[in-house]
């Protein structure tokens, strides 16, 4: 039986123990005799590749892990474009996996995905179940947002929320495999032919939604998403960033959160649905304060105020550029938002807390 070569790209950002950490839990998926497991691990310009070099090194890793290190800090759907285009440098592979650094695998997390993809040819994209750091589930995987998502969400009120149930975002799953809009990035597999098709991921998104948009393109390119939970991976939920780690409290959202989110909403939908989107939202968020405080609780500071300022209700914010970007040939392009600096999220930390009750 011919082994199958799977490219596991690793983007980190001022994370090399996490990084570490997920790589020795990949040694030991290497003993699978089906799956040619190799790496690329991709190092946002945050000079972690000296440590992981150094483990690289003692630990023998040599042979099947490849250190990139990007000329910027250009997010997580740059570092991936980059490893994937490392990983295909002589042939592109039979999948490409994706992983977070401050995610591990278990025991056969990434066969499973890959012999449910090998006996579903015409799905193009899977994603794994998660435990927390303490062994809990997290079992979730995602509707793409709308307009309706986003009013459910700021209003907060139990009667409406149970009418737009099936709108709302994020998505308990069952212990069963099935079909969702999106999944989490920080264990997702993928067909080359997905990478090809829509072009990779879109470069344009700095930070947040850009799996979201990826698994969106890919459905309407005819490769549907699921969630097979038999793959389990453990994530330490907020450990590659600050912003969607509840245990600092509630902090104000960065801008590139904004920035993504709008354009999210116009790529997918248009100019006027997005600003329909913008203008439901700040009437459900500005009644939703009303419950909020009622019961002393908290909203995400200066969420309003940061919305309607990077909102395409404004003439200036309804210009973006289309993906330029193609995972078969990247090239590291200029991009003065996207040196920042700021360290690398998970993208599937769905903000939840624009307007939280204790």
């Amino acid at each position: 039986m011919r082994r199958l070569d799977v490219a596991t790209i690793i983007v980190t950002y001022r994370s090399a123990q996490l990084a570490i950490e997920a790589l020795a839990s990949l040694a030991a998926e290497r003993a699978n005799p089906v799956l040619n497991l190799r790496a690329v691990v991709v190092d946002n310009a945050s000079g972690d590749l000296p440590a992981i070099a150094a483990e690289v090194e003692r630990a023998g890793w040599s042979g099947w892990v490849t250190l990139v290190a990007a000329p910027k800090n250009g997010g997580f759907a740059y570092g991936n474009n980059l490893g994937i285009q490392t990983a295909s440098a002589h042939a592109p592979p039979d999948y490409f996996y994706l992983l977070n650094p401050d995610a591990q695998v278990r025991s056969g997390a990434i066969s499973t995905l890959v012999d449910f993809m090998e006996s579903h040819p015409n799905i193009g994209i899977t994603g794994s179940s998660f435990e927390t750091l303490d062994g809990s589930d997290w079992p979730m995987a995602f509707r793409f947002p709308s307009l309706l998502s986003e009013v459910d969400h700021h209003l907060g009120i139990g009667l409406v929320s149970k009418m737009l149930q099936r709108w709302t975002v994020p998505r308990r799953m069952q212990p069963i495999d099935q079909p969702t809009d999106w999944i989490c990035g920080a264990s997702m597999l993928i067909r080359p032919i997905v990478l090809e098709t829509i072009r990779g991921f879109d470069e344009e998104f700095f930070l947040y939604f850009e799996e979201t948009d990826f698994c969106h393109r890919a459905k309407r390119a005819g490769f549907a998403t699921w969630y097979v939970p038999r793959s389990r991976v453990m994530h330490i939920m907020g450990q590659s960033t600050s912003v969607t780690d509840e245990s600092q409290g509630t902090k104000r959202l960065p801008g590139y959160w904004f920035e993504s989110r709008r354009r999210y909403f116009m790529r997918t939908y248009g100019p006027v649905y997005a600003i329909a989107t913008d203008i439901a939202a700040t009437a459900a968020y500005l009644i939703g304060s009303l419950k909020v405080r009622a019961l002393g609780g908290n909203r995400v500071p200066f969420y309003l105020e940061d919305l309607l300022k990077h909102s395409p209700i404004w003439s200036a914010n309804r210009s973006w550029r289309s993906v330029k970007v193609s995972a078969s040939a990247l090239s590291a392009r200029s991009d003065p938002a996207a040196t920042s600096g700021s360290p690398l999220p998970l993208p599937c930390n769905w903000p939840t807390s624009t307007g939280s009750t204790r």
